[in-house]
């Protein structure tokens, strides 16, 4: 046999142990990385550093997505606010709750707020906030009524197919220009029809695209 077989094939179940491991570990970081509740479970709403209320803010007090998430319509990535956003408010409301202790903090030594993520698209992804806003494609479709959310909790999959059934039929989700950051708003097609959102899309040219080099680039 051993003239059949060099010495070399001594080793062979070793190396096919370790390549199994090797592969193994790679298929588990892989699912542990891409597939945490950050990228798609329904539901998810971590702890964040300072309780935060979009309920208060957004609903009870009116004040617009953009204020804070300035960049939205101008940037592929929905900024998060800055300390100075907050304390344009709080250096007269609540100056001195102990809850605000990290925005003072963050607005006193100019590190950032370690907000923790809650909607969050895999790196193999690309998605871009500015070209959906601008094309009627209102917050509340993705992220949910944020306006109500005391803590924000991921409402949408954000999965592929969440993504394609709407870029295969927009019209029922699109919405005015001036409704987009209305999170009670009704879209074209309650307030007049299906008809209306296809003429909606029609004069404006949208065609989501459809391709795989659409999302994935």
């Amino acid at each position: 046999m051993s003239k059949l077989f060099p010495k070399s094939a001594n080793k062979l179940p070793l190396q096919i142990i370790v390549y199994l491991v090797v592969l193994a570990g790679v298929v588990t970081a892989g699912a542990t990385y891409y597939m945490t509740p950050k990228y798609t479970r329904v539901g998810y709403a971590p702890v964040q550093p300072v309780p935060y209320s979009h309920a208060l803010h957004a609903g009870q007090l009116g004040i617009d997505c953009r204020y804070c998430h300035s960049n939205v319509e101008k940037s592929g990535v929905a900024n998060l606010p800055t300390s100075q956003t907050c304390m344009n408010c709080h250096n007269q409301v609540k100056k001195d709750s102990p809850l605000l202790a990290v925005v003072r903090h963050s607005y006193e030594t100019g590190e950032a707020v370690p907000w923790v993520k809650v909607h969050q698209t895999p790196d193999y992804v690309y998605f871009n906030h500015a070209i959906h806003v601008n094309r009627g494609v209102s917050c509340v479709e993705c992220h949910g009524k944020i306006n109500e959310m005391e803590v924000v909790t991921h409402a949408q999959p954000l999965s592929m197919g969440f993504c394609l059934d709407c870029h295969r039929n927009p019209a029922p989700r699109v919405r005015e220009p001036g409704d987009v950051f209305n999170l009670d708003s009704a879209t074209i097609a309650q307030k007049s029809g299906l008809e209306a959102a296809h003429k909606f899309l029609k004069d404006r040219n949208i065609k989501p695209p459809q391709s795989c080099s659409g999302c994935h680039r």
